[in-house]
């Protein structure tokens, strides 16, 4: 309880000192208000969102949205890991068109994803499901792919299958890359949401923040851009919490 006394104090003191320091320099004239608006602004802007639904309205579509692809690229990213690491032809033959895919940025499959799925969810659920499947899938397949020996041959020595050794030993000894993969991919998949959603939507942060830019509305740009942030640090808050449960023999 001390230790988390600390941590709390410590965030609390960092955002404290950041916001002092964003009042200061808006509120000396440091900066263009249009530019730069001051947090009282921005606190009005994001009172003003809540108010007329449409920050509640964005946060469901945005987090329906990272939800599925999500979901979808963990799934692939922690099977596709697994075989690729302990199956040699597989990985011979797969890891190095993963390897060369993992440098596209998300941003840059957007116009092929409308091409393919439409302007629905579809491209918006792929654009997610492709980043955070490469970041799981990398993790995945690194922790899978060095397990130690001695753990390999203890398991056989005791009898045991390529199966039971596959999901007793491999499995286990991965999982804390697999959950490291797995925070990534969460990270990643708010990322991606926001370039998913600057062209072809009409819901949602990213659709938001876009709207904003061309009306110049600095302070709702400003309301989204904390949002993402705060979404972000709850789920990476809350993916930690739920880790050092389930994989207990290594703190993350």
């Amino acid at each position: 309880m001390r230790g988390q006394g600390i941590r709390f104090g410590q965030v609390a003191a960092s955002l404290g000192g950041v916001l002092l320091i964003w009042w200061a320099v808006t509120a000396w004239g440091g900066v263009n208000p249009v530019l730069v608006p001051g947090p009282a602004v921005v606190w009005a802007a994001a009172v003003e969102l809540w108010a007329d639904g449409t920050m509640g309205s964005d946060l469901r579509v945005s987090l329906g949205r990272a939800a599925v692809g999500f979901g979808i690229g963990s799934v692939l990213g922690v099977l596709v890991g697994l075989l690729t690491a302990r199956t040699r032809i597989l990985g011979a033959a797969v890891t190095p068109v993963l390897t060369l895919l993992r440098p596209i940025p998300a941003i840059a499959l957007v116009p092929l994803a409308i091409v393919w799925f439409g302007i629905g969810e579809g491209s918006k659920w792929f654009v997610i499901s492709y980043t955070v499947f490469l970041a799981v899938w990398l993790n995945t397949h690194h922790g899978a792919a060095h397990v130690a020996g001695t753990y390999i041959r203890a398991s056989r020595s005791l009898g045991a299958g390529r199966l039971r050794e596959f999901f007793e030993v491999v499995v286990p000894a991965a999982a804390p890359h697999i959950v490291a993969g797995l925070r990534m991919g969460a990270a990643l998949a708010f990322l991606s949401l926001v370039a998913a959603e600057l062209t072809g939507a009409s819901a949602g942060i990213g659709f938001r923040i876009q709207e904003a830019r061309q009306f110049m509305q600095t302070e709702v740009m400003f309301v989204n851009l904390i949002l993402l942030g705060v979404l972000g640090a709850l789920l990476d808050a809350l993916f930690v919490a739920l880790a050092n449960r389930l994989v207990h023999w290594e703190q993350l």
